[in-house]
């Protein structure tokens, strides 16, 4: 009997130990000002309402989690899945367009111009998908944007609203909360349960963090 109780209490603890890593128990949070941690603020806001660009993608980001968009992957006309569906590339040009940036137009333009330099294309731009897919992200933010680190453990170089790129199959926006080691919380699409959650290290082992971006325009595109 009491081994029976052994082996259920083992699993019981398994269990809820997968169901914190999935993140479907909720991790405890801890602000930027918690670790010391001075928060980098945008000097610029390009859609003119006050705030700066950084809290404004973050916001963009937050509202995803809101709205709590169906994952869904599909190949749209005109390029735009619907408001209630989309992907992990979905939540970056929406969260983008907050801060009033059309990201669609800024890679067709890239890709027009430098096709020789995304190879996903293979030649033949599709307007229709060609946002929509991280490598094509990947090498337009390598191009056009600031690059970071790409080590988690450097925490203070991780910024709210920050872009992050892992293996060239996924893609997430940097929270403005952290986990107990200071490592930032991201914001995504891949259909997990929390859409704002602690799994920027699980997902660093897992895939390998590839890229690390800070949305500030090198040229005018």
């Amino acid at each position: 009997m009491k081994k029976v109780i052994f082996i259920l209490l083992i699993i019981f603890v398994m269990g809820v130990y997968v169901l914190y890593v999935l993140n479907y128990i909720k991790h405890k949070s801890y602000t930027n000002e918690y670790f010391g941690i001075e928060v980098v603020e945008s000097t610029i806001d390009y859609d003119h309402d006050g705030i700066g660009d950084y809290q404004d993608i973050l916001d963009g980001a937050k509202q995803t989690v809101i709205n709590r968009v169906e994952y869904k992957s599909a190949y749209y006309e005109g390029g735009y899945p619907p408001e209630d569906e989309g992907v992990c590339t979905d939540v970056i040009w929406r969260s983008l367009n907050n801060a009033g940036y059309d990201l669609k137009a800024l890679v067709d333009a890239d890709i027009a111009a430098n096709i020789e330099a995304y190879p996903r294309i293979d030649g033949k731009p599709d307007p229709n998908i060609d946002f929509r897919r991280v490598p094509n992200l990947h090498v337009f933010l390598e191009r056009n944007t600031v690059s970071l680190t790409t080590d988690i453990r450097q925490t203070e170089e991780w910024m709210p609203g920050d872009i992050v790129i892992f293996s060239d199959n996924h893609i997430a926006i940097v929270s403005d909360v952290r986990n107990s080691k200071g490592i930032p919380f991201i914001i995504h699409n891949g259909n997990q349960y929390r859409r704002e959650d602690d799994t920027l290290e699980v997902l660093d082992l897992i895939k390998g963090v590839t890229g690390h971006y800070r949305f500030e325009l090198k040229t005018n595109l």
